[in-house]
């Protein structure tokens, strides 16, 4: 079984494409507002950096 990938991520809100090419996926985004989501079709995991912000401003 292959390992997902995880990525720490500065921003509350992240876009997933699985990585694009002919092995990726229709483009979703994803917020990390509990400072973790994973990719409902790719199962790639983005987590929060410690100390980023989450707010819902620019």
């Amino acid at each position: 079984m292959q390992q997902t990938e995880t990525l720490t991520v500065d921003k509350a809100s992240v876009t997933c494409d699985g990585g694009g090419g002919p092995l990726g996926h229709p483009r979703v985004t994803l917020s990390l507002a509990d400072g973790r989501n994973t990719c409902p079709y790719c199962s790639r995991s983005f987590v929060l950096r410690a100390g980023a912000k989450t707010g819902h401003g620019h």
